[in-house]
């Protein structure tokens, strides 16, 4: 009987927390829950400690506004899971300090079918680029640099080749990606008998100018890795250590990190990408790459919902402040009209530009930020009402579901702010 009710549990659909922060599964059969309160009595089945909502300063919506809101939205979940061909999906909604609620949708591994849930790791992507430029920012604050200083005068053991001295490549191109410097990506697979090349060679032999700054967008993984080593030189330190100390440690991401630990490594989820020919799921290989600091880090769904809160709370979440107000409204603050176009999946339409590193838009008079990320096999996405401090996190390993996780961002905000807010 136990193992029936193990192989039941494991094959519902969705894994969900409500308002409180509590985890539960949604409306499972009668004859499940006779048998699990069974397995309980005898000790046949342990219950794990309920995981509380963050607490703090903004609203704090009722359980009966929070299930209002996911009944609208499970409907078109779905619809984007079957219309994207996304075999999962985590998501978690905030307001203000707290998360609200998060759920997880489909399987983490089909062949094994391994149901998604809110600690289900995936690949993080390019959202991790806001997290790169909150830290050199932080730099900032202590005094290394000016935003409109040529990166130039702060490199001891690189040169960008073909600068013009009269036309520099500054701080603030390189977090708005109007270098000039070029895009790329080298995946190599992690079972290659080859690994990517160290970050220092591979910026000292492939850093090249495209065109002059402040010319034209071009969206550049090597001008995140270019701040990572930056970030290295002023701080003495290992940008991967930099990163934790300044932003992973100090919100608490315990399941963030570079490198899957073991216990992240149990609950991986596969990367997918449909056949060309027959439309079907493949899994793909996971991949390293030189540009990692632009991209090559792990997370999940809850973790990322941490670093939206900080970011749409002015900098701060509870009694962690990574930036000043000021510093951290700067970040949010369009710096350039130009945006990276199809990349963002239709968000922010014609007023969508860049902050530093944040997307940035105006929609019906309220402030948006946002940033998607794409590695083979997954989508990442975290988007943000900066005026009621409303945030969406999405974390899939569908393939380039970008414009599918626009939409249920922007319909979440929609219903937060219709059903939950004065």
């Amino acid at each position: 009987m136990m193992a029936a009710l193990i192989r039941s549990l494991s094959h519902l659909p969705c894994c969900r927390r409500d308002a409180r922060g509590r985890e539960f599964l949604p409306e499972p059969p009668r004859w499940i829950l006779r048998a699990s309160f069974a397995l309980v009595a005898v000790g046949a089945i342990s219950i794990p400690p309920s995981v509380g909502a963050q607490s703090g300063e903004g609203p704090i919506p009722s359980a009966s506004g929070i299930d209002a809101v996911v009944a609208e939205l499970e409907p078109e979940i779905r619809r984007a899971m079957a219309e994207g061909r996304i075999p999962s999906l985590t998501i978690a909604l905030t307001a203000g300090e707290e998360i609200l609620w998060s759920g997880a949708y489909g399987e983490s591994n089909l062949r094994a079918r391994t149901p998604a849930t809110p600690e289900t790791v995936y690949i993080i992507a390019s959202t991790l680029k806001t997290m790169v430029a909150t830290v050199l920012l932080q730099l900032h604050e202590e005094g290394h640099f000016e935003l409109d200083d040529p990166v130039s005068q702060h490199l001891e053991r690189i040169r960008i080749p073909g600068e013009d001295p009269s036309r520099p490549v500054t701080f603030r191109h390189l977090l708005t990606h109007t270098s000039g410097l070029a895009g790329g990506f080298s995946g190599t697979p992690v079972w290659a008998d080859t690994v990517p090349t160290p970050m220092d060679e591979f910026l000292a032999g492939s850093l090249r100018l495209e065109g002059p700054p402040d010319e034209a967008v071009r969206y550049s993984n090597p001008a995140f890795t270019l701040m990572a080593h930056l970030i290295e030189e002023m701080t003495g330190s290992d940008f991967r250590d930099e990163m934790r100390s300044r932003i992973f440690d100090p919100l608490g991401m315990t399941s963030t990190d570079f490198a899957p630990t073991p216990v992240m490594e149990e609950l991986l989820a596969v990367p997918y990408r449909p056949d060309p020919d027959t439309g079907a799921q493949t899994p793909i290989s996971r991949v390293r790459f030189a540009e990692w600091p632009a991209g090559g880090a792990w997370g999940t769904v809850l973790d990322q919902a941490r670093w939206l809160m900080a970011s749409l709370n002015r900098g701060a979440l509870g009694d962690v402040r990574l930036l000043s107000e000021e510093t951290a409204a700067l970040m949010q603050t369009r710096q350039s009209d130009r945006f990276t176009g199809p990349m963002a999946g239709g968000w922010g339409g014609e007023e969508a530009g860049y902050g530093l590193a944040w997307w940035t838009t105006t929609r019906d008079g309220e402030r948006y930020i946002a940033h998607s990320g794409s590695v083979g096999g997954y989508t990442a996405f975290i988007h943000g009402n900066r005026d009621r401090r409303l945030g969406v996190t999405l974390l899939t390993n569908g393939q380039r579901a970008h414009p599918h996780l626009v939409r249920l961002s922007f319909l979440a905000t929609d219903l937060m702010s219709r059903k939950l807010l004065p």
